[in-house]
């Protein structure tokens, strides 16, 4: 095998230590070396770049590539999965080189990248969105039809679920299916008409089941949670992490340093929203008017809990807005009081120990996958970043 050096730059090692100069070394598609006058059979010439581990978005749908009522009707049933691919290499070109996606994609897309058939970051998978009747995945409209953006087929079972059996029984489906994590709505939410983000959706004695069957198979929960008192449900039922915490309380970030509870922002998602619905989307009134109104008590959300220390992990709820703008999400977490440095790790090593795989990935160092990413110039210019991608490299193979 190929030993390859990457040369003359400096590395951010995804531990929020600033960038240094130093050489990586390559092998058998991991960092074999960390240091200088390194050795090798091929060099990649980082002079005025700066090389840091694989970026991750924690919260993604590579199914969805915009939330128009109209567009969801009309384009054929296995049209999502081409979509998928192509979101998946948009993606890639980010230097995003694994995702969570937190509903959406079923087995055979992360198994199609897994063996290489179509080039994207490697996925964690929910299949579907666990929902009551009413709750944010219900697709219902007052009209009495049901535009759902996540049709239901043999790969992504329907998720609605009411009261604890059933929570059980669909949790148990989503995992048969290949969940890696089962992704769950403890409120309502700002793309669901009938509901409002601010109230609960399932009992503590619901969630406790769901978080109760996915840890029997090793398996963590993530929770779409939006209102204080679900968010407050979903962390005393043990979930692993909130998504998008829009309106955390005093005591819900109490609850969450106290239970180790992760913080997903997805900063960018109601800012798509908006923009979607300026740009001429069709959209319900009911869900541009609250996208509108949830924009600065989200920053102001994620400022204070950042500021109180509970950990935080980036994601995008990319398919809300378009795949590909994913880097946007930084800015946004810089500007609500996050250090560079601390951006960058979320988007690295903290995001990688969210997902388990920080013995695996998320920092430049000996013995871990060589997924690196070469950027021109300062990796702090978070407004530049995505055009200063030079190259992106995954398990020790330039694939942008």
């Amino acid at each position: 095998m190929t030993r390859t050096v990457f040369t003359g730059g400096s590395v951010f090692d995804g531990t929020g230590s600033e960038p240094s100069a130093a050489d990586v070394a390559v092998e058998h598609g991991r960092i074999v070396g960390v240091g200088t006058d390194l050795d090798g059979d091929e060099g990649v010439d980082c002079a005025g770049a700066v090389l840091l581990p694989g970026f991750f978005d924690c919260h993604v749908h590579v199914t969805v590539s915009d939330i128009g009522l109209l567009s969801r009707v009309q384009k054929p049933f296995s049209y999502q999965f081409y979509e998928a691919a192509r979101n998946l290499w948009a993606t890639l070109g980010l230097g995003i080189t694994t995702v969570r996606d937190a509903a959406g994609a079923d087995l055979g897309i992360k198994q199609a990248v897994d063996d290489g058939l179509i080039p994207g970051p490697r996925l964690q998978i929910s299949i579907g969105l666990i929902t009551p009747t009413g709750g944010h995945g219900d697709a219902w409209h007052p009209s009495g039809m049901c535009v759902p953006l996540l049709v239901p087929h043999p790969g992504r079972p329907d998720a609605t679920a009411d009261g604890p059996d059933e929570v059980r029984r669909v949790a148990r489906t989503m995992l048969r299916a290949g969940a890696d994590v089962l992704k769950v709505c403890t409120t309502g939410g700002v793309l669901s008409p009938r509901d409002d983000p601010r109230h609960s959706q399932f009992t503590p004695e619901e969630l406790d089941v769901l978080v109760t069957e996915a840890a029997m198979q090793g398996r963590p929960v993530m929770a779409h949670a939006q209102g204080a008192a679900g968010i407050k449900n979903a962390v005393r039922a043990g979930v692993r992490s909130i998504e998008h915490g829009i309106y955390l309380d005093d005591e819900a970030i109490e609850l969450m340093l106290g239970h180790g509870t992760w913080l997903v922002p997805t900063l960018i998602a109601p800012v798509n929203v908006v923009r979607a619905a300026d740009a001429g989307v069709d959209l319900p009134a009911a869900v541009v008017a609250k996208a509108r109104e949830v924009v600065e008590a989200h920053r102001d959300s994620v400022r204070r809990a950042y500021a109180a220390g509970v950990r935080i992990a980036m994601g995008t709820d990319s398919g809300v807005g378009p795949h590909g703008t994913n880097l946007e999400e930084l800015a946004l977490m810089a500007a609500c009081g996050m250090t560079p440095p601390d951006v960058l790790e979320a988007t690295t090593s903290s995001a990688a120990r969210l997902l388990g795989l920080d013995g695996e990935l998320g920092r430049i160092e000996p013995g871990l996958r060589a997924d690196l990413v070469v950027v021109s110039g300062d990796p702090y210019d978070f407004p530049a970043l995505a055009s200063n991608i030079r190259e992106v490299w995954k398990d020790g193979i330039r694939v942008v």
